[in-house]
Formats: structure tokens, C-alpha cells, sequence
């Protein structure tokens, strides 16, 4: 319990009095009657200053309720609800703030109201996640006045809720309404031309102008006695495998998301486009706390199972071990599939990293990302009109040559790769994929 500003100035008023009082004292001036008002005024204020701090102590908390969802999206702003209701025989003012969890900002807290009798009064504040994972709101604390103003009470009250963090999911799920070519082309990507047929058959028909003569199924026309075209469409039985570098090179952050970040939005990206092309995606991890391993499935159904795996991962300190990663995945994946590997490379992997893909490369067709920082294009391109300028500049272009030797060695061995900022991962990575499908050299 605190005092009010009420009562603090009431004090500082007596206060100010009596200092008054105390030099006309002092310069011999009579003021009896001014120091019996004086006493008389303390002692009723301490008086009621008592009675209302009794008062104030008996005064029950109004019930609180927190409506909050279930499922945020990273990055975005949401409305927390907060309902108070004053169930009790007399008015209430308060003061709310709710303890918002780290990881989380808020706008438009603490708030205050007044309740009267049997009044309840509902409340809204702004929530905006910067970390995916599994958060818990504990308690909300109240600040009530007293009944005649001069304290104010702090009180916690519990009030548990839990609300998971995903990857921003809401512009996957946005885009699912709409035709995928639609979609894709607002991303930024453009589909290539077809330079060949697909490889799944998909039905017969009647030979139309533009089809080529392999497309002719001779006994079918033989039996019709009208030319016969077979009609091809992309194999719809891939399967995608996802690997996810959660070492401490992907804690690198451009703006407010880590590379992680880009790499996890931009695999599930690639998951959706592929599961409405017909594919299985399954996913792996590796340099994390824990690995995780998510089979390949088919079915829209498997991006949820995605999102529930995968959103409370978090990058660690741990460097990434490429051939051991690659051992676990072999020992899993069975079947030939395409494995996009997310990291960030450095050119101390040359070795490692060489040996770890040709093994890998021998079983599945194998994609390497890697995620360039923005900061060292900014400081490659930034003028140079200082010696810390030239300075940056100088070890920008080291580093960036370094990086584009290791890439142009990893191409030069028959590993396809894409080296992008993290801005422009997911339609890179979503072009690349069906780049390769149209041209069936999946």
C-alpha cells in the first residue's frame, strides 16, 4: 500500500504550514490559535488516512478475465481482451497492467477505469511477438484506489493463459484460397518456360495441334483410327526433405528476424508450394538442443504438422557439424529425395562440407542454400570517405571473396546452390524448386 497523490499533497501542505508557523515563532509573532488548527488538521488527516486504509484493505479485487488466441503470428500485431467486473457494493478505480511475457512488445498498457456498482468494463491492448516458441502469461497486476483517495494498493492477481508463437503462417494460409500461379507471382516468382513433357502419365485424348509426334500412342490409334496423344503432367511422388542448420551462424540477425528465421518462413514456404503440387516434404534439424526429424507426408495437412515441429526451435551457440547431420539423415531417409540444406557457409567448411555433401549426393539430389548478410553488401557498396571506411570495406571484400571462392569449388563439383540475403530466400528457393519440376529434373 502506497500513498495517493491526494494524500502526499495533503502532507506537503501541513508540511508548509508548520514551516510557516515555525518562523513567526521565531520573529516572536503569537499564532496559538494557527498551531491548534494546525494539530487538529494532522489529526484529522491521520484519522482518515487510517479509516480509509482499513477500508481499502477490505476492499475484494474486481474478477478479471483474459481473452487471448491460442496461435500468434510471429511479427504481427493482435488484440489481447481484458474483461473486469465490479461484483462488490461500492465503486472502484483501478489501474491494469498485464505481465506480458519477454519476447513479446505491447503497446496501450497500463489503463485505467472506474467501476460502479455491478458494472464490468471491457479493455483491449496491442500484442506484438518478436520470438516464435510457447509463452505463459502468469499474472495481471491491479493498482485499486482507496474508497476516499488517499492510497493505492498493488495488487497480483494470478491469472495463467499460454499462447504459442509460430512462424509468420498467416500469409501461407492467406494464400491458399487463390490459384498457386497467382500467389506465386505476387512472391516475385515466375514459373520458367516448360522444355520438355512432364514425366508422370496422365491421361489419353485426342491429338491436337502442338503436340509432338512422341506424344502419339500408336495402338490407341491404331484402335480409334483417329490420332491419340498421351497428356503427361509433373510427378506428383517426390519427396522434399528440409534441412535446417541450427547452429550459431543462423543467429545472425537482419532487422528483427534471425537468419533462422528467414530459413524456417522460407522452408515453409517451399512446403506449401510443394504440397499443393502433390509432393511429400518432411523436415530435419541439426546443431540444435535436440534434433528433430519430421517424416515426408503429402497433404496440406502436413504443414500443420510442420508449423507444430518446428515453431519453437531457436538457434544455439552449438557449431553446425555437417557430417554427422548427414549420417543421421541417410540413417532415416531411405527413399531418393530432394534435400535443401539451409545454412550460412563459411570458408572453414571447405573439407567438412565437401565430404559431407558428396556422400549425401550419391543417394538424393541435394540443393545448398547459404544466407548472406545484408550488412556486408551495404558495407561493400557504402563510399569510402574514412579510414574506418576503407577498413570495412577492405574486410567486406575479403570476407565476400572468401565465401564466393568456397561456393564456386561446390559448383564446380556438381552442387547446385543458391547464395541469397535473407529478404529473398523464399521466392529463390520456391523459383529454384519449380524450375526444376516444369523441367522434370526432380
Amino acid at each position: 500500500m502506497t500513498p495517493s497523490r491526494r494524500l502526499l499533497v495533503a502532507l506537503t501542505a501541513l508540511a508548509l504550514l508548520a514551516i510557516l508557523l515555525g518562523i513567526l515563532a521565531a520573529l516572536g509573532v503569537e499564532a496559538g490559535h494557527w498551531q491548534s488548527a494546525w494539530w487538529g488538521l494532522l489529526l484529522a488527516l491521520g484519522m482518515l488516512a487510517l479509516v480509509d486504509a482499513f477500508n481499502l484493505t477490505r476492499l475484494p479485487s474486481p474478477a478479471l478475465q483474459r481473452s487471448l488466441s491460442g496461435n500468434l503470428p510471429l511479427g504481427h500485431w493482435s488484440n489481447v481482451q481484458l474483461l473486469v467486473r465490479n461484483e462488490h457494493s461500492r465503486a472502484v478505480e483501478l489501474e491494469l497492467f498485464d505481465h506480458v511475457p519477454d519476447g513479446m512488445l505491447f503497446e496501450q498498457l497500463p489503463q485505467r477505469m472506474r467501476l460502479e456498482l455491478g458494472e464490468h468494463c471491457q479493455l483491449a491492448y496491442r500484442l506484438r511477438p518478436v520470438r516464435r516458441g510457447r509463452f505463459f502469461f502468469q499474472r495481471c497486476d491491479m493498482q485499486l484506489s482507496s474508497p476516499m483517495g488517499l492510497w493505492r494498493s498493488k495488487r497480483q492477481l494470478p491469472l495463467t493463459d499460454e499462447t504459442r508463437v509460430y512462424p509468420d503462417f498467416a500469409q501461407l494460409h492467406g494464400a491458399g484460397l487463390q490459384a498457386i500461379d497467382i500467389w506465386l507471382n505476387r512472391l516475385g516468382v515466375r514459373q520458367q518456360p516448360r522444355r520438355g513433357l512432364g514425366l508422370e502419365f496422365h491421361q489419353l485424348r485426342e491429338f491436337r495441334e502442338g503436340d509432338t509426334l512422341r506424344q502419339i500412342d500408336w495402338k490407341a490409334t491404331a484402335r480409334a483410327r483417329t490420332p491419340i496423344a498421351r497428356e503427361y503432367q509433373d510427378e506428383r511422388d517426390q519427396q522434399i526433405m528440409l534441412m535446417l542448420d541450427c547452429g550459431r551462424r543462423m543467429r545472425s540477425q537482419d532487422g528483427e528476424l534471425t537468419h533462422f528465421d528467414h530459413a524456417l518462413n522460407a522452408g515453409l514456404l517451399l512446403a506449401y508450394a510443394a504440397l499443393r503440387q502433390g509432393d511429400a516434404v518432411g523436415a530435419c534439424t541439426f546443431a540444435g538442443e535436440q534434433p528433430r526429424h519430421v517424416a515426408p507426408a503429402k497433404g496440406q495437412q502436413q504443414l500443420h504438422v510442420l508449423l507444430n515441429s518446428l515453431y519453437d526451435l531457436q538457434p544455439t551457440q552449438q557449431p553446425a557439424d555437417y557430417g554427422a547431420a548427414v549420417e543421421q539423415l541417410l540413417a532415416r531417409q531411405q527413399r531418393q529425395a530432394l534435400v535443401i540444406v539451409l545454412s550460412n557457409l563459411r570458408d572453414e567448411d571447405d573439407g567438412e562440407l565437401h565430404a559431407a555433401l558428396k556422400r549425401l549426393s550419391r543417394r538424393h539430389r541435394v540443393l545448398l542454400v547459404s544466407l548472406r548478410e545484408e550488412v556486408l553488401d551495404q558495407l561493400r557498396l557504402r563510399p569510402v570517405q574514412s579510414l574506418d571506411d576503407a577498413l570495412d570495406y577492405c574486410g567486406a571484400q575479403d570476407y565476400l571473396s572468401a565465401r564466393q571462392a568456397l561456393h564456386k569449388r561446390l559448383i564446380a563439383n556438381g552442387m547446385p546452390m543458391l547464395d541469397v540475403q535473407p529478404c529473398d530466400l523464399g521466392p529463390a528457393l520456391v523459383g529454384r524448386y519449380l524450375a526444376w519440376k516444369k523441367t522434370g529434373t526432380l
